[in-house]
């Protein structure tokens, strides 16, 4: 990879697809984080705030996690006004595109958390870098897509080795999506961990409202504390209290560690 633009993935993930085992993460929650409800499968409305080059990309999404026993999505016309900001929405997934400039990130994924259910969730797209030949790809846009829905459900990634070959889930770093197995589409260990997060069920009653439906920002001074850093600063998630047990959490991969380039 020639640059810092050549080494981004998403605000999720980067990766040299080599020929190296595969390693899959045994449990990739992210956290205990989920929804709250009491039944399964739930339906968990995600809103459509993309413009058309991500339509084909934003309906295999929703396609390919409702295919889950415990989850199904259901898509929404989007309400935001304001694409930079995406702000959320009690009780559903915000999806955005927008040109947010050259920061670091393809995608980030943000959750609103009452304790450890989730309330609200927002994924944002950064077409700054989907305009450069090297992400202008349907597989990158599918992978994107994917990865960034699937943390707001409650993954983590299953893999965050550089040199891995592709695990054929759209919830591992590659440099290279289309390669096979592609990395495009969840897998079934994805839909393993879904079950064994929204195993329980909860009580009714249990559905609680954010305190805020500002958008957390797109840049780390609007995210809070540094919470966990790992891949030499190429890892890190955020946590902003908002008070009464109410925060959110930002997860974001660098293409290199803070500082440099950021």
């Amino acid at each position: 990879m020639q640059n810092r633009t050549s080494r981004m993935l998403c605000g999720v993930s980067v990766a040299a697809a080599m020929a190296f085992s595969p390693v899959t993460q045994a449990n990739h929650s992210w956290g205990s984080y989920h929804w709250s409800r009491t039944s399964n499968p739930f339906t968990l409305t995600v809103a459509d705030n993309v413009s058309s080059g991500w339509d084909a990309s934003f309906g295999l999404m929703i396609s390919d996690w409702s295919k889950s026993s415990v989850v199904r999505l259901a898509r929404a016309d989007g309400t935001v006004a304001n694409l930079r900001k995406c702000n959320p929405t009690r009780g559903r997934v915000e999806v955005c595109n927008y040109s947010y400039g050259r920061n670091g990130w393809l995608g980030i994924a943000q959750i609103w958390a009452s304790g450890n259910h989730i309330t609200q969730g927002t994924v944002k797209l950064n077409d700054t870098y989907f305009a450069m030949s090297a992400y202008n790809k349907p597989e990158w846009r599918n992978m994107v897509m994917c990865q960034e829905v699937g943390h707001t459900l409650g993954l983590d990634h299953q893999d965050e080795d550089f040199y891995n070959a592709n695990l054929g889930t759209c919830m591992d770093y590659t440099s290279n999506p289309a390669a096979s197995p592609n990395n495009e589409h969840p897998n079934l260990h994805d839909y393993d961990q879904l079950a064994a997060i929204y195993s329980h069920l909860d009580a009714p009653g249990t559905f609680l409202s954010s305190p805020t439906n500002e958008a957390a920002g797109n840049v780390p001074e609007d995210w809070g504390r540094l919470m966990r850093t790992s891949n030499g600063g190429r890892t890190e998630v955020f946590e902003h209290e908002l008070g009464g047990g109410h925060r959110v959490i930002t997860f974001v991969i660098w293409a290199e560690p803070r500082g440099k380039g950021h």
